[in-house]
């Protein structure tokens, strides 16, 4: 699978739903604000309390979709002017990457008060990136230009974070274990070593959080890194939270997990042998065919 698919996977509406809440993307912002200056110079210059979320803005994606996020948020010198800020999330290459968030600016920062000489909000684009190898569509984005045209290239501002740039002690000392456990998730999906490391050290955290709080946090990472480390990984995993529940008494959070998982396998395997009952039933294969490539006896797929 290339890059490009890989940044559509229907998976990154996780990064969509974890930083949709305005307190968890304010945490990403303030730890990412550590590691890129153009973020820490933005923070500085907005008010972060008054973020507020245009909600369901984008009529091209979904919640399945791109997890493409936008904000408004006011200035921090009190000024009654408000800025933009879109957040895009990438987990592959994508050389349209920066004509998309042009497309969205366009579309989605506007204010239409009477009598407003222009439309349109200075926007502040912070592209999010957690993809296998080295990538950064910004870096040379203005070479060959002239200093006059120097922060003119794009018609909005834009700054780059790969999350693997965040460090993890950061991540730890991160007042929300649900956006701490998601960055560390995100930037170690093609590392099921380090995922196995990491995650069960937030247990003393996922004890303290309400029930299904963490529940929903387990269950969301466990479907996330679902096509990334495979089964036998996740399998690890989940018994690395069993052993959370069996340590501090939290075992319904870790039930709850391995019943999702459960189930979900549970149901794979019965649409699958479903699908081999069907097509031996309609003639679309024989059933030794359907043996040798399912899997499955002759007794269960005749269901004898």
């Amino acid at each position: 699978m290339d890059d490009k698919n890989t940044s559509k996977r229907k998976h990154d509406s996780f990064f969509r739903w974890l930083f949709a809440d305005v307190d968890r993307l304010r945490q990403l912002l303030d730890l990412s604000a550590k590691v890129n200056r153009d973020v820490s110079e933005f923070i500085d210059a907005v008010n972060l309390d008054s973020l507020v979320r245009i909600p369901d803005s984008y009529s091209e994606v979904d919640d399945t979709g791109e997890a493409d996020l936008a904000f408004r948020v006011n200035v921090s010198t009190g000024a009654p002017v408000l800025v933009g800020i879109l957040v895009e999330h990438k987990s592959g290459q994508d050389p349209d990457t920066l004509n998309q968030v042009a497309r969205y600016v366009r579309t989605l920062m506007k204010r239409y008060d009477r009598n407003r000489i222009f439309d349109g909000l200075p926007t502040m684009a912070i592209i999010f990136y957690n993809g296998k190898a080295n990538w950064n569509p910004i870096s040379h984005l203005e070479d060959g230009y002239p200093e006059f045209f120097r922060r003119a290239v794009l018609p909005f501002r834009c700054a780059f974070v790969n999350m693997a740039d965040i460090p993890d002690s950061d991540c730890f000392a991160c007042e929300d274990t649900a956006t701490a456990m998601g960055i560390v998730a995100m930037k170690y999906a093609y590392d099921k070593d380090k995922l196995l490391e990491l995650l069960p050290r937030f247990k003393e955290s996922l004890r303290k959080m309400p029930h299904k709080e963490a529940t929903c946090i387990l269950e969301k990472i466990s479907v996330y890194l679902k096509e990334y480390i495979g089964r036998d990984a996740l399998k690890e995993l989940d018994m690395a939270f069993v052993s959370i529940g069996q340590k501090y008494g939290f075992v319904s959070a870790g039930d709850e997990f391995r019943r999702e998982l459960a189930e979900e396998r549970q149901k794979a395997e019965a649409e699958k042998l479903e699908t081999a009952r069907k097509m031996v039933a309609d003639g679309a294969i024989s059933l030794e065919n359907a043996v040798s490539y399912f899997g499955y006896s002759k007794e269960q797929i005749l269901g004898k």
